[in-house]
């Protein structure tokens, strides 16, 4: 093969890996358990069904890309959480880029006919509050809260200590109880 194509081949973005029957089985199997959670979880971290679909899809193609890297299938599931976090990370970045370069049409309360599926009535003013906390607070409650993570998995997921994870928590609890509290009291 010459130089060139060699260094074409390896260049390929998402190279798919050749999977066995029981290996697509298993991604499958995982697909069905999962997807209705991953998406809830996405949705808390984005605010929108189309953008939480496409971090679960996108998680979910990192998982085949390395499912013969993986040496537990039980740690699929943590694997796509981190995608999710981070892709939600970029998520974030681009919408921050798009609006402040391009005028982006304001499409607040345009949810899909199922988001009431997502998110029961009684949780969306509090999944609201946690939406307009700063990234690293609503990333710390939904992890804690909703994926039922400790302070150290948190700290993992995220990259950071067990310190910031419990600073920012406190702060997001009291952010949130201020919130709610003010709301309460009209």
């Amino acid at each position: 093969m010459s130089p060139v194509l060699a260094a074409a081949e390896s260049a390929r973005p998402h190279r798919v890996p050749q999977l066995s029957a029981g290996d697509v089985a298993q991604i499958a199997e995982v697909f069905r358990a999962e997807r209705g959670r991953l998406l809830a979880f996405a949705y808390l971290l984005v605010g929108d069904r189309a953008g939480a679909e496409d971090l679960v899809q996108e998680a979910f193609i990192s998982l085949q890309r390395r499912w013969n890297s993986l040496t537990d299938p039980q740690a699929a599931v943590g694997f796509m959480r981190v995608c999710v976090i981070n892709a939600a990370r970029s998520h974030h970045r681009r919408g921050f880029l798009a609006r402040r370069h391009v005028h982006v049409a304001d499409l607040e309360g345009t949810e899909g006919a199922d988001a009431a599926v997502l998110l029961a009535e009684e949780h969306r003013e509090v999944a609201a509050v946690v939406r307009a906390l700063p990234r690293r607070q609503q990333q710390v409650i939904v992890l804690r809260y909703w994926a039922q993570m400790s302070e150290a998995q948190i700290a993992d997921v995220l990259g950071v200590s067990k310190g910031t994870v419990k600073a920012s928590a406190s702060r997001a609890v009291a952010a949130i109880g201020k919130k709610l509290g003010a709301k309460n009291e009209r």
